[in-house]
């Protein structure tokens, strides 16, 4: 492969890497609490050695898919009158215990198990700012939360749900749709603002994600057709040049 092919191939990667993304996106656009994801792009350079012209060797820049990141912009709010549905106004993160150890999300569709855990949709139960499930009775019917998360009932104060952020927002894995891994150590939120009975919307503009997909899509094929029209020069070369060599 020469190196203008090399060049161009690693183009066509990156834009196929973009259109996964964005793929990614679309699919997740009523996915309440998701933040939808970008690609990062970069030029690699390499110098190539032992060349003439110029001097010193000639400097090649590849396209290079450095990494993704999280757009933090929050999403709408759509109030369900649910008082399990919970949506964070600010900065943070709720944390539920899942199998794998505990995990953020933005998706406030809570609602209490049979042994009154409150969990998301998974039954990963919902944690309190003491690392703690957040843990009904059956005596607990009329259930409120406040801004700062506190969770009351008649019977007195239950709790309160811990919100976080990670200290190192860059280095959050998600793990699906909705949960993150934080990868680093967590600090309290102190002023959460949470509400009840809504949630937060995933901040995916399908309108918008469609039209940089398309367009991502158009560079693909612009770039698909460079090389496959460099291999064609390239196996005419090797007719023209075969025949004279016999």
């Amino acid at each position: 492969m020469d190196i203008s092919t090399a060049v161009v191939t690693s183009r066509l990667t990156a834009q196929q890497r973009a259109m996964d993304v964005s793929a990614g996106n679309i699919a997740n656009a009523n996915t309440p609490g998701y933040r939808a994801t970008r690609v990062q792009f970069s030029d690699w350079l390499s110098r190539q050695t032992n060349t003439t012209a110029p001097p010193g060797g000639q400097t090649i820049a590849f396209t290079q898919d450095r990494a993704t990141w999280r757009d933090s912009r929050p999403g709408s709010l759509t109030h369900t009158g649910n008082p399990f549905d919970l949506a964070l106004t600010g900065d943070g993160f709720f944390t539920v215990d899942t199998p794998r150890g505990p995990r953020l999300t933005r998706d406030g569709r809570f609602t209490p198990m049979p042994d009154g855990k409150l969990a998301d949709g998974a039954g990963n139960p919902l944690l309190g700012t003491n690392g703690q499930p957040i843990q009904l009775s059956p005596q607990d019917t009329r259930v409120t939360i406040a801004g700062d998360g506190t969770v009351s009932s008649e019977n007195g104060q239950l709790g309160r749900i811990g919100v976080v952020r990670p200290e190192d927002p860059m280095r959050l894995n998600a793990e699906g749709g909705t949960l993150l891994d934080a990868k680093s150590a967590t600090v309290a939120v102190e002023a959460p603002g949470l509400v009840q009975g809504a949630m937060e919307n995933s901040n995916v503009q399908p309108v918008l994600e469609l039209t940089r997909m398309i367009n991502d899509h158009r560079h693909f094929e612009f770039v698909a057709q460079f090389v496959q029209a460099a291999s064609e020069r390239g196996r005419d070369a090797i007719d023209r040049i075969l025949p004279s060599s016999r």
